[in-house]
């Protein structure tokens, strides 16, 4: 008789928290993460903080952490997303089994994708809510490309007057950051912050990375759509303002502390989530994305049928 594995029982994907019952993300930061029975715990000089683990949705592990084996076990059994990031979520570095256990995003993702017409109403639903006075119906991606552009650039120059910055046009090379003027270098750190954060968005809720709708060939393509929508709110207006600060030293540094207060204020985290079932048009409803292994067999004429079980024949012997 086999010996019983050591330790408390792995929990079962049904017993777990859903996602609506959940924090959505819990940032941490300078501490040593480790466990108490079922709480994950957060230890610093003030002290220690225990979080059950079953109420964490995703955990982002900033600067100055250090997580223990027992603290990721546990995460994992509890279904919790670990992602870890730059301060405040400015970066993303990597991201442990999401906990979407389900694929209905992913699925809607590449459905809509793989279609044009449902990728021209997806592209749509992005502009519209970047530009929400400007009327997107019937639009050809071509059309839609214009009218972004136009307005864009009109974004920049409002920027610069309002802050007394000099500005021609948005100019970078990405393999030589410091080639850049002034206001093109805080842009592009600004803007590198959003994808940061909305790459942890993005793989928390079992989304691909390079499904993009407007952007496309790249890993980050879809991550680049989604951040986007942000860009012309708060990366362009926090960049500029900070090249109008006298005596700025580390553009790049000042710029990211600067995105990170911003995005921290705008609970940009939070937003990012919303939209992304806004721009998929999904219903928001969690019950099939989180919380539960389904896993089904395709069928080319039912759509799914049952796994788990012997579809063929019986054999005569």
């Amino acid at each position: 008789m086999p010996k019983p594995i050591p330790g408390a029982r792995p929990v079962e994907v049904q017993e777990l928290a859903r996602a609506q019952d959940r924090l959505s993300f819990v940032y941490l930061e300078r501490c040593l993460v480790h466990r108490e029975s079922n709480a994950i715990t957060a230890t610093d000089e003030r002290g220690i903080i225990h979080i059950p683990a079953a109420i964490i949705g995703a955990l982002l592990l900033g600067p100055g952490t250090n997580v223990s084996h027992q603290a990721m076990m546990l995460l994992a059994d509890s279904g919790a997303t670990t992602v870890w990031v730059g301060e405040k979520g400015v970066r993303y570095y990597a991201h442990g089994r999401p906990l979407a256990r389900g694929t209905r995003l992913l699925d809607l993702q590449a459905a809509s994708v793989s279609s044009r017409a449902e990728r021209l109403e997806v592209a749509r639903r992005m502009y519209e809510i970047r530009f929400p006075d400007d009327v997107t119906a019937g639009l050809t991606m071509q059309q839609l490309r214009g009218h972004e552009g136009a307005r864009v650039r009109q974004v920049y120059r409002d920027a610069a007057t309002k802050y007394g910055v000099k500005w021609d046009r948005r100019s970078y090379k990405p393999q030589d950051y410091e080639a850049s003027d002034d206001a093109n270098q805080a842009l592009t750190a600004a803007t590198a912050c959003l994808y940061g954060l909305v790459q942890a968005v993005t793989v928390a809720l079992g989304l691909s990375p390079g499904l993009g709708f407007v952007h496309v060939g790249h890993d980050r393509s879809f991550v680049y759509d989604i951040a986007d929508l942000y860009k012309t709110e708060i990366a362009v207006p926090v960049a500029f303002e900070v090249i109008s600060r006298a005596g700025v030293e580390d553009i790049s540094a000042e710029t990211r502390r600067a995105m990170r207060d911003k995005m921290f204020e705008a609970k940009l985290l939070t937003r990012c989530v919303r939209d992304i079932y806004r721009v998929l048009g999904a219903d928001g409803g969690d019950d099939e994305t989180y919380g539960w292994d389904v896993l089904e067999l395709w069928d080319d004429k039912l759509g799914t049928v049952e796994a788990g079980k012997s579809w063929g024949e019986a054999p005569p012997w």
